[in-house]
């Protein structure tokens, strides 16, 4: 391993942060309405054992301020180079699934 990599494997994550890491290990992350990150076809759910669909389950997000912090460290990337941060897909990198891979 490199140095590069070695260090981005020390950072200390919050959970907020892991939450959104792993939202990406998941799928593509698009941008949503009012700051918000989640996968392209998200739709409200339900348990299998919700007969009369009565308790939805929530869409996961990530915030773009997440988002932001993730990129920074390099756990997260930018799919489209040409476009800007704020509208391109994001998606995990291999420095980011090493990182789950060794702390959750």
């Amino acid at each position: 391993m490199t140095s590069t990599t070695t260090a981005i494997l020390t950072v200390e994550l919050t959970p907020t942060q892991i939450r959104g890491l792993k939202l990406a290990k998941d799928g593509d992350l698009h941008p949503q309405e009012g700051n918000r990150w989640t996968h392209l076809g998200a739709a409200v759910t339900y348990a299998k054992t919700d007969r009369f669909k009565e308790r939805p389950l929530k869409i996961k997000f990530a915030t773009t301020a997440t988002l932001n912090q993730l990129r920074e460290y390099g756990l997260l990337q930018g799919l489209d180079q040409n476009a800007a941060d704020a509208e391109c897909p994001h998606g995990i990198t291999m420095a980011g699934k090493m990182w789950l891979l060794k702390h959750k």
